[in-house]
């Protein structure tokens, strides 16, 4: 149940791009054409787990024994860096297409703030269940993680679909473009406001 809860809240009611306004950069990037937002969230969802698994382990069996928590953040890019490095050169192998797809928004999950925010969230913020604040353990942060990139993705492709339906309506001059994603993303961020008090 605790786990259930911990996803329902990560996707849906704390989603990390409407409510708490991390990643924004490839979510708007990205948010062309549905398969490209598809491979960024397939991308985002293995980046941001498994970087979550690694940084909670370097963190509890590395920095925190040796007293060396002041270097979370610095290890934690480190870490983030060299696991979409890895991806990179995955997709570059199996899917060619989607790393041309892709393009210069790959490199960007290094520096996209969801991934180094969860991470470091994870670590540090202790989180209310059951009347009782406590830290997240191993399977916890992983869970954790793995809602928050699924609910990246589903706000990602939710977005691009919106986009390429709005590329085929004809939208005023001053509003093409940047302008009618801005106001379709805070419509979008009100529509998962109803999601509150869900859990």
């Amino acid at each position: 149940m605790k786990y259930l809860i911990i996803i329902l809240s990560t996707i849906l009611v704390n989603n990390v791009i409407f409510s708490q306004f991390l990643g924004i950069c490839p979510f708007l990037g990205t948010s062309k054409k549905t398969s490209t937002a598809l491979g960024m969230g397939a991308a985002v969802i293995f980046v941001l787990t498994l970087s979550t698994l690694v940084t909670w382990l370097v963190n509890q069996y590395i920095l925190l024994p040796l007293g060396l928590e002041f270097l979370q953040t610095i290890a934690f890019i480190l870490i983030i860096a060299a696991l979409v490095q890895m991806v990179e050169i995955i997709l570059k192998k199996i899917s060619p297409s989607l790393y041309t797809a892709l393009g210069v928004f790959l490199p960007l999950i290094t520096t996209n703030c969801a991934v180094l925010g969860v991470s470091l969230t994870v670590v540090t913020k202790e989180f209310n269940y059951g009347g009782v604040a406590h830290m997240l353990s191993l399977g916890e942060s992983v869970v954790y993680a793995a809602g928050i990139a699924c609910g990246f993705a589903l706000a990602l492709i939710i977005f691009a679909g919106v986009r390429e339906h709005i590329e085929l309506m004809e939208v005023p001059e001053g509003m093409k473009g940047t302008p009618i994603a801005l106001i379709t993303a805070g419509i979008l961020a009100l529509a998962f406001m109803g999601f509150t008090g869900i859990v």
